[in-house]
């Protein structure tokens, strides 16, 4: 083993100083209103909003791996605007305030990452809590325990097309699984229920439920423009035109054309992921008509409770409750005292 040079022994010792230049901070999911906040976040969106009066400032969201908090620079001026469309990665001061029920940022200073602070993007980015690779093996071994050989080869085509960017999409923009990996993880733990489920209720055709998990979102990759961190930046055309449920509608019609797909397994493919959403305003116009569909609707309203659920509790101590959760109804959630 060859040995170090000195100029890498001191890159090496520039790295660990200008990391302890960064230093620690708390995380989002510590805050607590009242408190004051300093150190590095990621931003994940802003805009350039008016008050009712008229005055400019900017409304952001910002993250790190522990979540995404709403922050506002009300100190509006052109060389603020400029730091944030210029910087994805910033360094804020300002105090946390309570507002509606939620936490909220506000920001006193704000500026971009100098080249010398040494950052790891492993620090700010939300993902999922397990590694995409396992993930990825659980879903592919999903889709092998399909019978159907049609249905399968559809299935493992489909996620041979979408694999690379699989690996990375959200399942949203912002709500549920909007993070690194996250599309990925709520389809593996829709499958995971769905499997237990199926022990239970025999009436199931246990391929559809699978075939029907794996391909009710996957869409969502062509509905979002993502960046390779899991970062959302808007919707495509295609998205805000038709949307994920449409364009997974389409992509069964064409990947099975191509493969001599039976047109009744189509159909019933197409309709668990045209009725998944279940109501007319939630994008969905037919509610589902097989019991497959009907479970697949429910998997995805019990994943993405859960997952409200639990990145609502992570912060809250035990014994306390969490502030209004907007997506839950606004309900404050109780964290029961562990034992």
């Amino acid at each position: 083993m060859g040995q170090a040079s000195i100029a890498d022994l001191l890159n090496d010792k520039n790295k660990e100083q200008m990391k302890k230049l960064a230093g620690p901070q708390k995380t989002i999911a510590e805050f607590k209103a009242g408190e004051k906040a300093e150190g590095y976040f990621l931003i994940k969106s802003f805009d350039l909003k008016k008050t009712a009066a008229g005055k400019q400032y900017i409304d952001l969201n910002v993250v790190d791996k522990t979540g995404e908090i709403n922050a506002k620079i009300w100190d509006y001026s052109k060389e603020t605007e400029t730091v944030v469309l210029e910087n994805s990665i910033v360094k804020i001061r300002g105090e946390i305030l309570e507002w509606s029920g939620s936490k909220q940022l506000k920001i006193n200073k704000i500026r971009g990452k100098l080249p010398q602070e040494v950052i790891e993007i492993s620090e700010l980015i939300p993902s999922a809590p397990i590694e995409t690779s396992e993930m990825m093996n659980t879903v592919r071994e999903y889709a092998k325990k399909i019978n159907d050989i049609q249905i399968k080869l559809l299935v493992e085509n489909i996620l041979d097309k979408y694999n690379n960017k699989l690996i990375y999409y959200p399942a949203a923009k912002k709500n549920h699984h909007s993070y690194l990996g996250g599309l990925l993880y709520h389809t593996m733990r829709m499958l995971q229920s769905g499997d237990k489920l199926g022990q239970v209720y025999t009436i199931l055709n246990m391929d559809y439920v699978y075939a029907g998990v794996i391909l009710h979102d996957i869409c969502k990759i062509l509905e979002m423009d993502s960046d390779k961190y899991g970062v959302v930046s808007d919707y495509t055309m295609e998205g805000k035109l038709l949307g994920h449920i449409i364009q997974g509608i389409k992509e069964i019609e064409l990947e099975g054309e191509k493969i001599g797909l039976e047109r009744e397994k189509s159909v019933v493919l197409q309709h668990m992921v045209l009725s998944h959403h279940y109501e007319p305003e939630f994008g969905s116009p037919k509610k589902p008509m097989t019991a497959e569909a009907e479970l697949l609707h429910f998997l995805d309203i019990i994943d993405a409770r859960m997952f409200d659920f639990e990145h609502a509790l992570e912060g809250t101590e035990p014994g306390g409750f969490t502030d209004k959760i907007w997506l839950l109804d606004n309900r404050n959630l109780y964290k029961m005292t562990e034992k």
